[in-house]
């Protein structure tokens, strides 16, 4: 019963986001999976590691298909995606937790950059591209 009040209200705020909240949730969230995957690899459990790991690369992913190529910063942020994917691919590989503090220190910085450009938008409401 608690457990569904909560799933509506991570509904209703994922609803009721800009775009620009939703992004840093994003970033939350991918940062969240690798944590659970390093964790998991902690604790030898491979499926839990492997199924966070693929959460995580979704996130990526997701990102990659919404940039906004009509700004040249686009092809920059692809990259930096396509290098975190490909890391990610590589730690499911090898369940090495060091690829996933690495790819975590990235998206941390990314995270809080984000934050940074919300604060000083009026918290993201001009923000056009992601």
């Amino acid at each position: 019963m608690v457990n569904n009040g909560y799933n509506q209200y991570l509904r209703s705020k994922i609803m009721t986001a800009s775009k620009a909240e939703l992004t840093l949730m994003l970033y939350d969230g991918a940062i969240k999976f690798c944590n659970m995957a390093i964790a998991s690899i902690e604790k030898k459990d491979v499926e839990s590691a492997h199924t966070s790991i693929k959460r995580a690369e979704a996130i990526i992913e997701e990102f990659m298909a919404t940039l906004n190529h009509k700004y040249a910063v686009a092809k920059d942020f692809n990259n930096v995606y396509e290098y975190l994917h490909e890391r990610l691919v590589e730690a499911n590989l090898k369940k090495d937790p060091e690829i996933l503090e690495e790819v975590v220190h990235h998206l941390r910085g990314m995270r809080d950059t984000w934050k940074e450009v919300m604060r000083l938008t009026s918290g993201g409401q001009k923000i056009v591209a992601s």
